[in-house]
């Protein structure tokens, strides 16, 4: 939830002022706190919440509408020539937000005009996506790093009975496009297959050494893990089934059969915009659940995709349309989609309720009420 809706939100239902805390400053989207986690009967949790308690890791900061917040102390904007920039550990700009803009844009690819594969990993702290962590954040990333995450995960999972849900990421398309650019990926892709297929070797590689220490540290605690790579558009994917097939179906499958060998977790792919096409691979794969099921974009009928993939497939998401119903509509309007699609998605099984990607900063907190109520009855 972006950070200036969720205080809003706070507001309306009339709740005890809190700091408002982003754990995702690219996207400012905010840490729901335990008050609101439980008026709306919240199942799941994020292992990201069990690190980064203390006050020391945050410092204020002020969000675009004038809101007070905290953002973490290793991923601080900076003020440069009239806008916020976001900055690599070399002071590079990996991202600018101008006046008026509510979320940061990448502004530098390390990889746009010479690659160098044998840095892939070195290049990758220069990347917006990929430098400016969310909590845990740098405190895990040296050597006492496994028995941090295993400490806070352990923690978190005596604290709650929520489903814990771990954020890893092992992106494949989408690590291209951060290095490359996205028009410059997807021509490698095309038109260099073979320096295409050594760029994902290097990152498979890279991907399962990173997941061995992750799943070695907090697997016993977990029961989804969250790979990402968005490979759809609003009309249909990005790639061709049989682009996907050669590039990266094989390369999925390693990973999610690795996660599943080292800990008992479901496989969960974050996976933005249209693609249906790429469903039955995804699946062959070994994907158990897709997310956010982006339902206004070509060939995602929530009804079409539960008859299709329903039984093989579960859909984490398409339970409110971000887009037109939840930002635009009344809160009758919420009430009614949010039955539908529940209508549709639930039966036989193979569904956990939530809207489509993140609930915006220009939600009306009536809306988001209206929403999560309409579900839990």
């Amino acid at each position: 939830m972006a950070a200036v809706a969720y205080g809003r939100l706070r507001k309306h239902l009339g709740l005890e002022p809190k700091p408002i805390r982003v754990y995702d400053p690219i996207q400012q989207l905010a840490i729901v706190d335990e008050d609101v986690l439980q008026r709306f009967g919240v199942d799941t949790i994020e292992l990201g919440r069990a690190f980064a308690l203390d006050n020391q890791y945050w410092a204020d900061w002020t969000l675009p509408d004038g809101t007070a917040c905290q953002m973490p102390v290793w991923a601080l904007p900076e003020r440069v020539n009239g806008e916020w920039v976001l900055k690599s550990h070399t002071g590079r700009v990996l991202a600018r937000m101008p006046e008026g803009c509510l979320y940061f844009e990448q502004t530098y690819y390390a990889f746009e005009e010479q690659d160098n594969l044998d840095k892939i990993r070195e290049n990758l702290a220069e990347s917006m996506w990929t430098a400016v962590a969310s909590p845990p954040g740098p405190i895990t990333q040296g050597p006492n790093g496994p028995r941090i995450l295993a400490e806070g995960a352990r923690l978190l999972r005596q604290q709650t009975d929520r489903a814990v849900i771990g954020l890893f990421g092992g992106n494949l398309l989408e690590l291209g496009q951060f290095l490359y650019r996205n028009d410059n990926f997807l021509m490698l892709l095309a038109g260099d297959p073979k320096r295409a297929h050594d760029f994902l070797d290097r990152a498979v590689e890279m991907h399962l050494s990173n997941l061995e220490r992750f799943l070695g540290a907090v697997g016993p605690y977990l029961d989804v893990i969250v790979f990402g790579d968005d490979l759809g558009m609003q009309k249909g994917p990005q790639i061709s089934p049989a682009m996907y097939r050669e590039f990266f179906k094989p390369r999925h499958k390693v990973m999610w059969q690795r996660a599943k060998q080292l800990a008992k977790v479901k496989v969960m792919l974050h996976c933005c915009g249209g693609v249906r096409e790429l469903l039955d691979d995804l699946i062959d794969a070994g994907l158990d659940a897709i997310n956010p099921v982006q339902i206004t974009c070509r060939g995602m009928d929530a009804a079409e995709l539960k008859n299709d993939f329903g039984s093989r497939l579960t859909f984490w998401g398409g339970g409110c349309d971000t887009r037109d119903i939840l930002s635009k509509g009344t809160p009758q309007q919420v009430r009614e989609h949010v039955q539908r699609q529940i209508e549709i998605m639930a039966p036989g099984g193979g569904f956990v309720f939530q809207q489509v990607h993140n609930i915006m900063a220009d939600v009306p907190p009536e809306n988001i009420v209206a929403m999560f109520d309409a579900a839990r009855s």
